[in-house]
């Protein structure tokens, strides 16, 4: 970073860790941890490494975000959802297509994983519809974010276009924003992708950046690039 003060949206902020290479994984979220608090592990890092992944991640500050999307009977969810929670993960993902049964189990698996091992209370957070989906139908939306609420999540993952729907039907959730890219930037698979200052004024909680910055050939000066608009913001404001 080019300023000595601190990045105030650095909790707000994830940085999706998409290889499956642990080492390669903790030395780009620690030389990239200015601007990111928040490593997310997704298939790909997890199916390699598992929990030591997550424990690797958390030694070096940083809250992970385990986003699995689990989505099966809720037994299973359960039970998975309390090993993620004994862990150490602070955010993990359910998949809203369960159900609220389902998603409920999930939630009450994590906080039982996590009470057990001594750890706070880390938050579920219910996937409504894949950035990379851009045919749901209208109600899906609504649909899981009532989801959402009704199994106790603490918020919810959506593309930057339903988050007023996010607002209206969970106000007090959490809100999510993946598929975060710069102006004019490749969207790769995600075609409902936005910048990081339209998702924050669209009403965005938190941001998810992954290729946008891991992708490219210098990942600090792209980080720079994608992000530096923000910190002027937060030094006018």
């Amino acid at each position: 970073m080019s300023s000595d003060r601190p990045f105030l949206h650095r909790p707000r902020l994830a940085l999706a860790l998409d290889t499956d290479d642990l080492v390669e994984a903790v030395d780009l979220a620690t030389a990239l941890s200015p601007w990111f608090g928040v490593a997310k592990v997704g298939l790909e890092l997890f199916a390699a490494s598992g929990p030591e992944g997550v424990a690797a991640l958390r030694d070096r500050g940083l809250d992970v975000f385990v986003d699995l999307k689990l989505h099966d009977i809720p037994t299973t969810v359960h039970k998975a959802a309390r090993v993620l929670g004994a862990v150490g993960a602070r955010y993990v993902t359910l998949h809203g297509q369960g159900g609220a049964a389902m998603v409920r189990a999930g939630v009450e698996g994590l906080l039982a994983g996590a009470d057990g091992a001594g750890l706070e209370p880390p938050m579920a957070l219910a996937v409504t519809v894949l950035t990379s989906d851009n045919e749901a139908p209208p109600h899906i939306v609504p649909q899981r974010v009532r989801i959402a609420v009704e199994a106790g999540c603490g918020g919810l993952i959506c593309a930057a276009a339903d988050l007023e729907a996010a607002r209206q039907f969970g106000p007090d959730l959490v809100r999510v924003v993946p598929g975060i890219r710069a102006a004019g930037g490749d969207r790769h698979d995600q075609p409902r992708a936005v910048t990081p200052a339209e998702a924050l004024e669209l009403g965005a909680d938190m941001l998810v950046v992954g290729r946008a910055v891991t992708a490219a050939a210098d990942p600090l000066a792209a980080a720079e690039a994608l992000l530096g608009d923000l910190r002027t913001a937060a030094a006018a404001g």
